[in-house]
């Protein structure tokens, strides 16, 4: 009828100054999400040192992050905070399709790199992926995110009612569909790989943390056991944001699912368009995790904003992102060499290294385990 085309029509309108604050937060998220997103991928294709099989897999969550955050993050927040489509009937089905596609490719590529990280430590003498692994396993990822989603992308269509037009996905059976699509998406990209991460890190963490060798204080034993810890470490966190992020929004769907009067509360507007801002801006975190955590991601950044004047980048954030590099020590009279310097050194046919007087050179019989981050 009439009036319920005009209550379609006004039961979104929000106040300018509310209109702006949430523009803002949606911006923000933006912003940092893309432009950061893009430093980390610059980071890991511009340096050799950093193309390792974790950080290809960090690339690929940085690809889909900032994939998310360009092409949904601001169209959503329009279309939540005005109730109308603006867009077409073309973007409408990328719109509900790729949100489902990105957040699968990037909640595995992080199950990907626990998985690594427990062959690398659980089981070391075990073959490591190699590149063309990684790749592959990357391709299987998007595509079981594209088989997953399409069901979004085939029934999605576009409603044009009296002054309001709808974007929406015609399921079927309209009554039981979209919830049980949703408890999918949810087992499949939340439930089943944070469960599988949780099992896998405790059991890192079970040997990073709680069986060191006794008696074992060598330096190049503590260092690669620090070396460890730390990838692990920054690892978790990541994980540990991404699932406070996304949990509110998978729980309001569940929730609006079972109880449909839910939907036409005063207030739900402005809780969806909480709920929403939180989980994009899962896509912006991840860079300020690397930076903070990671000397090389760190030393990448502070490469990209030398010009700042704030921003100072020393010899030391310069030999974090060299292929091959002296690792400095806890006492300045002694320095280790890794093996992969060692092998270039005798491939150069270098003659025998003379130390510096009173110092003492160690050359390890194990890589650095600093080279697995």
């Amino acid at each position: 009828s009439s009036s319920d085309s005009s209550i379609l029509a006004n039961q979104f309108v929000q106040p300018a100054w509310r209109i702006a604050l949430w523009s803002m937060a949606y911006i923000t998220v933006l912003a940092v999400a893309v432009f950061g997103n893009l430093i980390v991928i610059w980071i890991i294709l511009a340096q050799k040192r950093m193309r390792t099989v974790t950080n290809y897999f960090l690339l690929n969550l940085a690809f889909s992050d900032a994939s998310m955050a360009a092409f949904n993050t601001l169209i959503n927040f329009i279309y939540a905070a005005h109730g109308e489509w603006y867009f077409g009937e073309v973007y409408c089905k990328f719109h509900n399709f790729f949100p489902v596609t990105a957040v699968f490719a990037s909640i595995y590529s992080m199950t990907a790199i626990a998985l690594d990280r427990y062959m690398a430590i659980i089981h070391p003498l075990k073959p490591r992926l190699s590149a063309k692994a990684t790749i592959g396993i990357i391709f299987c990822i998007w595509s079981l995110a594209v088989v997953l989603a399409f069901p979004l992308c085939y029934f999605s269509t576009t409603r044009i009612l009296p002054g309001r037009t709808f974007c929406y996905v015609a399921w079927p059976r309209v009554a039981d569909d979209p919830f049980m699509y949703h408890i999918i998406v949810t087992v499949l990209v939340y439930v089943l790989p944070l469960a599988v991460m949780g099992v896998t890190y405790t059991i890192i963490g079970v040997s990073l943390w709680g069986s060191e060798v006794p008696g074992d204080s060598s330096e190049n034993y503590q260092a690669q056991l620090a070396a460890k810890r730390k990838v692990v470490k920054m690892m978790i966190i990541v994980v540990v944001t991404f699932a406070l992020c996304w949990l509110p929004y998978h729980v309001y769907f569940i929730l609006t699912g079972l109880n449909k009067r839910l939907v036409k509360w005063k207030y739900i507007q402005q809780v969806y368009l909480s709920v929403l801002w939180l989980a994009m801006s899962s896509t912006m975190y991840n860079p300020i995790i690397y930076c903070c955590l990671n000397g090389r991601f760190r030393a990448g950044f502070k490469q990209v904003f030398r010009w700042c004047p704030f921003v100072r980048m020393s010899s030391y954030d310069e030999l974090e992102l060299q292929n091959t590099r002296l690792r400095p020590c806890h006492q300045s009279s002694m320095c280790t060499l890794t093996r992969v310097d060692t092998s270039i050194l005798s491939k150069n046919k270098i003659g025998p290294l003379q130390p510096a007087p009173h110092s003492v050179l160690k050359i390890p019989t194990v890589a650095h385990a600093s080279q697995q981050s």
